[in-house]
């Protein structure tokens, strides 16, 4: 009935409390990290295509509304592909936002860009 108890990430003999996994904090920290990291290697990439997006999306917007071409935005990295939210208007029309950074699809090859105002209650 007394079964012995292995470290879960490096497999050595464990001795103290019954309830112990791990013989170390490194070794937790390991088994931790391996656990996640597919998982957490996924979200990261995604939150850095989404921040360059944002950066991008600000740059090119200083004022809070202007045009500008899909070449442009796609040459300085913008991935369509990636967006937080998007916005439809009554019209039909769909804005893509980045966080508080959107851009709606013109005609042809023209973009326009907008900021998105945070309202005070």
């Amino acid at each position: 009935m007394n079964q012995e108890r292995v470290c879960l990430d490096c497999g050595e003999v464990l001795h103290g409390r019954a309830d112990k996994k791990f013989c170390d904090d490194q070794c937790r920290n390991n088994y931790n990290n391996q656990l996640n990291s597919s998982s957490y290697n996924l979200v990261r990439n995604i939150n850095n295509i989404l921040r360059r997006n944002r950066r991008i999306l600000e740059e090119l917007n200083p004022s809070g509304k202007t045009k500008t071409t899909r070449k442009k935005l796609a040459a300085k990295g913008l991935d369509f592909e990636y967006h937080t939210h998007t916005y439809q208007t009554q019209t039909g029309k769909t804005y893509h936002f980045c966080y508080e950074y959107g851009y709606l699809p013109l005609e042809g090859d023209e973009v326009l860009l907008v900021k998105r105002e945070e309202k005070n209650e």
